[in-house]
């Protein structure tokens, strides 16, 4: 029985410079919830522009970059568009569990196994 995995690392392309001049590159995202979906859509930012919607989904998924307290909205709002990019295609591919598990097969003692092709997602 194969465990389903909830949190990933990953490592920003570029990385978040908070107010002191640090570098924070090295984080996680978890799995999003149901909650974490539909709770942002009340959000008076995503009414106003429905594009705010991922910087909240995001808040709520990446639960730590660097040696940040806290992450949340605020910290994916002053990423740089390659960071925020990257996020944006990591928790696609995090909440697509069909895309990132594929059966498969060693071609040298033909053994079968399943693949998570988001283990240890780092660029």
């Amino acid at each position: 029985m194969m465990m389903l995995q909830t949190e990933y690392e990953f490592t920003l392309p570029c990385g978040y410079i908070d107010q002191h001049g640090n570098l924070h590159r090295d984080g996680i995202m978890r799995r999003a919830m149901a909650l974490d979906e539909i709770e942002p859509l009340a959000d008076q930012r995503v009414r106003a522009n429905e594009a705010y919607l991922i910087i909240l989904l995001l808040g709520r998924v990446v639960t730590s970059l660097g040696t940040l307290p806290s992450v949340g909205a605020v910290v994916i709002e002053r990423l740089f568009a390659t960071d925020f990019a990257f996020l944006q295609d990591l928790y696609s591919r995090v909440n697509e569990m069909e895309a990132s598990l594929i059966d498969t097969q060693c071609p040298a003692c033909q053994t079968r196994f399943t693949l998570n092709l988001l283990e240890g997602y780092n660029e």
